[in-house]
């Protein structure tokens, strides 16, 4: 039995991949236990580094009767599982993010789940033409069979939690990558406008598990604070306080010294060579006899 002063039990699916284990290590221990499932405990290379952070727990996207399991007591779901291929063909994507994010949602529905936040994708938007930034309010626009499946989970996602009283928010993630990646010069167009860091990952995901238990269902974008984003991050901000640190222009090799944060013009009055139109004086009233 849980306290309200008892740290919050947290089901992270497909804990083994970059952004579980990260989170795992990083995730406030105060404030969460963690219960970290994987497809399989006999790979000890995966399993071996998230023992210390967790309960680390074997269960399979098609079988239900194991997610039930995984989900006893579970307060909040960080759901991470399934096909991470955005070159994957249909056959692959089927199972795992349509099937098996369907199942995850049954289970946390049946098993009394508070909140689900399902991990989309960048991918869900990516149709649209890479000069548009994308507000969470746009539509969908996937720019391919993986991004469609992303579609899916947050339309299911939408579902639960409009009509079925499961709380969930849907985080876009982006090009997540760690701080080494800036200095690998191919990357830069994946990171330029995309880039999302390990640190303000898990920064936003416990904004999501601590936001207002009366919030239904909601579409936040996975971001750092690039100067240039894809993605619009301002509705982030405003729903759950997101406050991002780092900045691609200025960790990335061979940009830092652009300085562009700070000699990147905003075209007001604020810029250096620009001057307030109110700078002139009052014309002097006469005074009345």
């Amino acid at each position: 039995m849980t306290t309200s002063n008892s740290p919050r039990l947290i089901l992270v699916t497909g804990a083994a991949g970059n952004i579980g284990k990260y989170f795992a290590q990083h995730a406030n221990k105060q404030k969460y236990k963690l219960r970290l499932m994987v497809r399989s405990l006999n790979v000890a290379a995966k399993v071996e580094p998230l023992k210390p952070h967790g309960e680390v727990i074997e269960a399979q996207m098609d079988k239900i009767e194991t997610l039930e399991k995984a989900c006893e007591g579970v307060d909040t779901i960080f759901h991470l599982a399934g096909q991470p291929d955005a070159s994957a063909v249909w056959s692959s994507l089927l199972k795992d993010n349509i099937e098996g994010t369907y199942n995850l949602f049954l289970a946390a529905k049946k098993s009394g789940v508070k909140r689900v936040i399902f991990a989309s994708s960048i991918h869900a938007i990516s149709g649209y033409p890479k000069d548009t930034q994308v507000k969470t309010t746009d539509p969908v626009n996937p720019g391919d069979l993986y991004g469609v499946t992303k579609c899916f989970g947050e339309a299911l996602g939408r579902y639960m939690g409009e009509q079925e009283g499961l709380s969930t928010i849907a985080i876009r993630i982006g090009a997540y990558q760690p701080y080494s990646s800036l200095k690998d010069s191919s990357k830069t167009g994946l990171l330029m406008n995309a880039w999302f860091s390990e640190p303000d990952c898990v920064q936003l995901v416990e904004r999501c598990i601590d936001a207002s238990p009366n919030l239904k269902f909601a579409i936040v974008h996975g971001l750092s604070s690039n100067i240039f984003n894809r993605m619009d991050i301002n509705s982030t901000r405003q729903l759950l306080g997101y406050d991002p640190k780092d900045n691609f222009f200025e960790e990335a090799d061979g940009f830092q010294q652009l300085n562009i944060t700070k000699t990147l013009l905003a075209h007001n009055v604020h810029d250096p060579e620009q001057k307030s139109g109110l700078r002139e004086k009052s014309p002097a009233r006469k005074v009345e006899e």
